[in-house]
């Protein structure tokens, strides 16, 4: 697998959004500004908790069909090479690591089976997609702790999307969970959220080697960043850790982020987090304390690297 230059966009993006003129600018400009050559288009199906059973993926709170194709082909048209990530959200705001049910089916209580059912027919939905439009990967989702103890579900699913989508399938793991997920071996492309303290990248590199190992497959971070505030370095998965804006903590934390995978050939890229559809205004990025990059100075380290690679 070829080193993956890559950053996601368009992340809770609504009906209607990719069809505005500035969310094609933001594309131009991802691609121009960062020198990506990967955009993994990630979208948000919800269910009402982590407890419920139904994926929807008809509202609003999605993109249409046609406004997806026809970003895909405009990313195509700019050189870009397109990874779509379907995942998922609660309603209530739970965390999609927790979405999780009895082992043991219960009369009267929600079922794995039930959601699992629900979930693959969402994933089949962009499977379908991604073949029609011949994305370079399907990520088929995203920080899902809890699923992730159920093998044959996993499996079953991946089976079933192999059916319609001819190109390679990764899963993304959460952050310090590589080793939790039994079914490497059923994807092409293993991957994971690598939100990690800045000055604990040579263990958890060290960590995550000796897991994936033996799987014999290419990984590389799906997910990689950091908010532009304060002491968010060292906890760059919490998007709610209060703090000042801080340019430089953004900055050096790619620096880091990047010297030290660079050391490691196993390391295939990143799809960094994140560009959004619809960007904040240039000149307000230096009171903008969000993972956007867009007009800081974490923006030039990663346009450096990835034009470096």
């Amino acid at each position: 697998m070829e080193f993956i230059k890559g950053f996601t966009y368009g992340w809770m993006s609504n009906k209607g959004d990719f069809a505005k003129p500035e969310a094609k600018e933001s594309m131009r400009l991802l691609k121009e500004r960062t020198n990506s050559e990967y955009v993994i288009i990630s979208m948000a199906a919800l269910q009402d908790g982590a407890h419920t059973t139904v994926v929807d993926y008809t509202g609003d709170h999605m993109v249409s069909d046609d406004e997806l194709i026809n970003m895909i082909e405009f990313a195509k048209s700019l050189g870009l090479k397109v990874i779509l990530k379907p995942t998922v959200n609660c309603n209530d705001g739970t965390w999609r690591a927790h979405i999780n049910f009895f082992d043991l089916d219960v009369p009267c209580e929600p079922k794995w089976s039930d959601w699992f059912r629900s979930y693959t027919e969402y994933q089949m939905h962009y499977a379908e997609i991604a073949q029609k439009t011949n994305c370079q990967m399907l990520i088929i989702g995203c920080e899902m702790v809890q699923t992730e103890r159920r093998d044959q579900e996993w499996r079953k699913l991946i089976v079933d999307v192999r059916s319609v989508y001819e190109g390679p399938i990764s899963y993304n793991t959460d952050k310090y969970q590589e080793g939790n997920v039994k079914w490497w071996d059923a994807v092409d492309v293993i991957s994971s959220s690598g939100y990690y303290p800045i000055n604990d990248w040579d263990n958890q590199l060290d960590r995550i080697e000796k897991i994936i190992k033996p799987f014999n497959k290419p990984f590389f971070f799906a997910e990689a960043g950091c908010p532009s505030r304060s002491n968010s370095p060292y906890v760059p998965n919490d998007w709610n850790l209060e703090g000042e804006v801080d340019m430089k903590a953004q900055e050096n934390y790619f620096k880091v982020m990047f010297e030290k995978t660079n050391q490691k050939d196993w390391v295939l890229g990143f799809g960094l987090w994140d560009w959004k559809a619809l960007l904040h205004d240039e000149k307000e990025a230096n009171t903008n304390e969000d993972y956007a990059v867009f007009g800081k100075p974490a923006e030039k380290v990663i346009r450096n690297y990835y034009s470096s690679k």
